[in-house]
């Protein structure tokens, strides 16, 4: 039998075809006793993260307590927003509740046996809502080690028959509530570039909501793969909770990767590709990764996602952030195209921001 390792007998996307036929995920693989991870799943060199260095700096992403004065916390989070790209909030309006309930139902759905779970597995993005292992997973070099459950939460109702029955309450609690936190912080993030506060509201910036969740299960070749592979988000803006397995999460600051160490009771909120374009690069969407888990417990997080819901509009730099001293740094496009861009390559390291920089324009 040809050994696994000889190039010209290995065929992957045979085996990327048999794995995703098999609707079990990764969770599925280890359930099943696997001690190694298909082949497909091994990360070229310069994406895995190596030995940590002992001088790595451990990032603690600037946590602004939103019950301070509202000049404060706009300063805090334009500070943020344009130097790091993330920030975490305290004293926000959702309830602890609302998090911890969203997080359990996903992790109970992810711990239902295979057969359970195979029901909601596909890839047809029409349906609304979609249970799979990497969205990129035919486009991408090498997989990474997760599950993922997606689904629209807006602008159309969600497609609550293919959402599994134990997590919609939760999830829809969820969301009623994150739309909320979301205009907020839109609100804020529009006085912090110099611009009218509905400015994002206006364009439809909450109208277009997902919500994803993410299942890292242990992974037995840590060394091997990556959970998350290092990207930037397309959209306007995104909102994170997360369970209590941590230090998987991390963030580029210049040349490195630091860790970012959770806070409890904390939302991590962190700007988009979308956002970076609209504000002219005031503000700055960072490439960010998760590292493929090492431990038992598996990392269960949970993401909603805003983009704009009306996407014949043209999006570019806000006209008002335009001057002799600092001219347009993107060129125009409809929404529409800029996603297609999206999902037609995999989730990498070239933002969708390097395609529509207008080259040699005044920084």
């Amino acid at each position: 039998m040809a050994s696994v390792t000889n190039e010209h007998s290995y065929d992957r996307l045979k085996e990327v075809k048999q794995f995703d036929e098999s609707k079990i995920g990764v969770k599925g693989l280890l359930d099943s006793g696997a001690i190694t991870i298909p082949r497909f799943f091994h990360q070229p060199p310069e994406n895995l993260p190596g030995l940590k260095p002992k001088n790595r700096p451990r990032l603690t992403v600037p946590i602004v307590d939103l019950s301070q004065q509202r000049s404060t916390v706009v300063e805090e989070i334009r500070r943020s927003s344009s130097t790091l790209g993330f920030f975490q909030i305290v004293n926000h309006s959702i309830s602890q509740t609302v998090i911890d309930s969203a997080i359990d139902a996903m992790k109970k759905f992810y711990e239902q046996s295979t057969e359970y779970k195979m029901q909601f597995y596909h890839r047809e993005a029409g349906k609304g809502a979609a249970y799979s292992t990497n969205f990129d997973l035919y486009q991408s070099k090498a997989a990474s080690w997760r599950d993922t459950f997606q689904v629209a939460m807006a602008p159309d109702e969600p497609a609550w028959d293919a959402v599994p029955e134990m997590c919609r309450e939760a999830l829809a609690d969820w969301d009623k509530a994150v739309v909320g936190l979301g205009e907020e912080l839109m609100s804020i993030l529009c006085e912090g570039m110099g611009v009218k506060s509905d400015r994002l509201k206006v364009l439809s910036c909450l109208d277009a909501r997902k919500s994803v969740c993410h299942y890292y299960p242990k992974c037995p070749q840590p060394e091997l793969t990556v959970g998350l592979a290092a990207h930037t988000d397309p959209g306007v803006l995104t909102v994170l909770v997360q369970n209590e397995v941590g230090g998987l999460l991390q963030v580029k600051c210049g040349e490195d990767w630091a860790d970012v160490e959770a806070v409890p009771g904390a939302i991590i909120i962190n700007i988009g590709d979308l956002l970076q374009i609209m504000s002219n690069d005031k503000y700055k969407s960072v490439m960010h990764r998760v590292l493929a888990n090492p431990v038992e417990g598996a990392r269960v997080s949970i993401a909603a996602f805003f983009s704009p819901s009306i996407r014949e509009n043209l999006y570019g730099p806000f006209p008002e952030l335009i001057s002799a001293e600092k001219t347009a740094v993107y060129r125009e496009f409809t929404y529409e195209e800029y996603i297609a861009r999206f999902f037609r390559k995999e989730l990498d390291e070239k933002s969708l921001t390097n395609f529509y920089r207008i080259n040699n324009t005044k920084a």
